[in-house]
């Protein structure tokens, strides 16, 4: 049965969409079938993170009626499927975002996974993607703002049927300035399923066009991001697994 996910903030500039490209790539490098769309028609950046870019079919052209769904898919890197937005404003302009729904409809059954990358703010397009997902992921920055204008999201989402699945706090620095994640869950009444801290990697990943968790596996976000993705998988990590071999493993059992 196919999950269909919502990842989205409320605020821009949390690194939402950095977030969503390198959980489906840690996703599928597990061998999860995942499938990521870009529903940020007008500021769309999956495929500039992915390191795909000017791809010659794109979600507009589908939602242009000019293409079919199957004709936007693309395996991007790690194994992951992805559809990207597009970048043609005269595209942007006969796109129907309504016709997201039948894209969604078509990947049911055909991947396990479906990430929708949703705009910031409450668009209607984001609203269109919170209706089409089950589930919802969250991603903040550990600030007042972030959070508040996540928790908007939330609500909106609980209107639409949407279950919040977890949140993500995404650029954590320890400064000492920051909410700690006992106050984001408390606010927003959800769960923190990862704490990805603040990491120079994932910039320089960003400028080249490539994943951290592939061009830099073992820094911290990397490894935050694939606890992550374990637990929206339901799976143990790696190195939990390996732990559990040794003798503090046998102990514990």
């Amino acid at each position: 049965m196919t999950r269909v996910i919502a990842v989205a903030s409320g605020k821009g500039g949390t690194g939402k969409t950095v977030v969503t490209a390198n959980l489906g790539v840690a996703l599928a490098e597990m061998g999860k079938d995942v499938t990521l769309i870009d529903i940020d028609l007008a500021m769309a950046n999956l495929e500039l993170v992915l390191g795909m870019e000017g791809m010659p079919t794109t979600l507009q052209d589908v939602l242009a009626g000019e293409a079919k769904v199957e004709d936007a898919i693309y395996t991007g890197p790690g194994g992951v499927k992805f559809i990207p937005a597009g970048l043609s404003f005269d595209r942007l302009k006969t796109a129907d975002p309504d016709r997201i729904r039948d894209v969604v409809e078509y990947l049911l059954d055909r991947t396990e996974f479906v990430f929708l990358d949703c705009p910031s703010g409450l668009s209607k397009i984001t609203l269109i993607g919170l209706e089409c997902a089950e589930e919802l992921l969250l991603v903040v920055n550990p600030d007042i703002s972030s959070v508040t204008d996540a928790l908007k999201t939330k609500i909106i989402a609980e209107k639409l049927k949407t279950k919040l699945t977890g949140i993500v706090v995404n650029k954590w620095t320890k400064s000492g300035f920051e909410m700690d994640r006992k106050e984001i869950e408390k606010i927003i009444g959800g769960e923190v399923l990862a704490v990805i801290p603040e990491d120079p990697e994932v910039k320089k990943a960003v400028s080249f066009g490539q994943p951290v968790v592939l061009r830099s596996p073992d820094c911290p976000a990397s490894k935050a991001i694939r606890e992550l993705a374990s637990k929206i998988a339901g799976v143990e990590a790696v190195e939990e697994k390996e732990e559990k071999k040794g003798f503090f493993g046998f102990l514990r059992r």
